[in-house]
């Protein structure tokens, strides 16, 4: 099986950073998040994998060349262009997948030790187009609910609560659902898909983080120098 990684969003949320790279670049220890992503899958087996280019494509096609000296991993560079949208990208890469029934996704940001394994027989097992990793993630926000009369109802505070995760496995009939260039994999896709009884929750209870901010930079960074396993599958 496949496995492909979106790595062409400007990450402008790390503008401190992603200035000079783009995002999957960011270093974790000595080594950008996008190499710890691939040692994640590679750990389950998988080691063929698409990598969707965008902004400052070929950055990222020189570090991974770097690291993959060996040829550890077969990886196939596709830009997918500067402002095309994740279901966009996606869209993109289906040549290259003509001959696969599944195959994993993952965005160039996130770290889990969710066990790529099961996850796949889980995903095949159910026969759905799409499965996504649900985690738990506790909201830093006080939830309110308010009835029609505005009264409130109930507050839930720093309630937790399950998340869209990334690490999908899709079927090939996922690209029914994908348009053009435009399409956002979150917006478009993925409510069609629960609309038509198409996606599951491969709910995971582990270890989930995500690199959306220099804090979650920071914070990624302790636990790699750190004794918790966290992501760190391979170790």
């Amino acid at each position: 099986m496949k496995a492909v990684i979106l790595a062409g969003g400007y990450g402008t949320r790390l503008a401190e950073e992603t200035k000079i790279k783009p995002k999957p670049l960011v270093k974790i220890g000595n080594k950008p998040i996008i190499w710890h992503i691939i040692k994640i899958y590679s750990f389950y087996g998988i080691k063929d994998f698409i990598i969707c280019l965008g902004y400052k494509g070929h950055l990222i096609k020189k570090e991974l060349n770097k690291l993959n000296q060996k040829n550890e991993w077969k990886i196939k560079y596709v830009n997918t262009g500067l402002k095309t949208m994740t279901g966009g990208r996606v869209k993109k890469i289906k040549k290259y997948l003509n001959n696969e029934k599944n195959f994993c996704l993952s965005y160039g940001d996130g770290l889990s030790d969710v066990n790529i394994k099961k996850l796949i027989k889980f995903h095949i097992k159910n026969k759905k187009t799409a499965t996504l990793t649900a985690v738990k993630y506790k909201n830093p926000k006080g939830i309110l609910t308010i009835d029609k009369k505005s009264k409130i109802k109930n507050i839930k505070e720093k309630p937790l609560e399950f998340i869209n995760g990334g690490f999908f496995v899709l079927s090939s009939n996922i690209f029914k659902y994908l348009n053009d260039s435009k399409n956002i994999f979150e917006k478009d896709c993925l409510p069609k898909l629960t609309q038509r009884k198409q996606l599951l929750a491969f709910k995971h209870n582990g270890f989930w983080g995500c690199m959306d901010t220099m804090r979650e930079k920071k914070e990624l960074n302790k636990i790699w120098k750190s004794k918790n396993k966290a992501w760190k599958v391979w170790i």
